[in-house]
């Protein structure tokens, strides 16, 4: 089913793990690539039994941006505006199915996160990464803006002043680095990386996944709506959150005193 990512089940299916694996080009992105991590994560957000979702890298990078030889290979770059088109038509598609997936998805860089794969691992709704990775904006470095959703996600993670100096200047960041200014959500050793990944993972794979699925919807409202609109918002999807099983068991279990036990329904 898939040639450049490999699949990891975990905690009877209720957690997927999507691997890059082109090691040899430090998992930089082609169309096959992210066609794959595309259909991944909509089969992810269709399957009732996934409940949390995490993307990876196999080798010493997470995922080094764009392969660029294919990028060049497609076509005259002005005449055909091969780039605007590999952007619309694969890039753009796998953000909008991060960004509306109804379960968790959570980026593990396991090393250098740069350009296009720096923003692959921030566009997820949690990113982990080890002590030794590092993100970089390095699209100026060859003359681009930021894509994959880079635009308007920088400015909202760390405010207009560090979104321009990152965009601008292409600078590496250390993970510690990327922590202290709220770009990513923790940083273990590399040493513990696999097993405090792991202990996250298992906690979301059995929470109250619709809960978190209306949150997310909730929280993507809010770089919209005024704040009457969003209270709104939260209204409407808080009686969702109600009708749900999960709901139920969770004032069960708050009302005898027991840790709950939810299914994700």
């Amino acid at each position: 089913m898939y040639t450049q990512i490999e699949i990891e089940n975990h905690f009877e299916g209720k957690l997927k793990i999507a691997y890059l694996n082109q090691p040899e080009t430090y998992n930089s992105l082609n169309k096959v690539l992210l066609q794959e991590l595309k259909n991944f994560i909509v089969a992810c957000n269709e399957d009732e039994n996934v409940r949390c979702v995490a993307l990876s890298g196999r080798g010493k990078a997470f995922c080094s941006g764009q392969n660029l030889k294919e990028a060049l290979s497609l076509g005259n770059v002005e005449e055909e505006r091969v780039i605007q088109k590999m952007v619309v038509d694969y890039y753009n598609p796998l953000v909008e199915e991060i960004a509306h997936c109804r379960k968790p998805v959570v980026s593990l860089v396991n090393g250098p996160a740069v350009g296009a794969g720096a923003m692959l691992a921030l566009i997820c709704d949690i990113c982990l990464a080890t002590e030794n990775s590092y993100f970089s904006q390095a699209f100026v470095n060859i003359g681009l803006i930021p894509d994959t959703g880079g635009t308007y996600w920088l400015p909202k993670l760390v405010g207009r002043q560090q979104a321009n100096y990152l965009a601008f200047t292409g600078k590496k960041l250390s993970a510690n680095d990327a922590l202290k200014l709220g770009l990513i959500a923790d940083v273990f050793a590399d040493a513990e990386f696999s097993a405090k990944s792991m202990e996250v993972l298992e906690t979301l794979s059995n929470l109250p996944t619709k809960a978190i699925a209306l949150t997310k919807k909730a929280f993507n409202h809010s770089y919209e709506n005024d704040l009457k609109e969003q209270l709104d918002v939260e209204g409407i999807y808080q009686q969702d959150a109600a009708e749900t099983e999960d709901f139920k068991e969770g004032v069960a279990a708050f009302l005898e005193k027991r840790k709950p036990n939810y299914t994700g329904k």
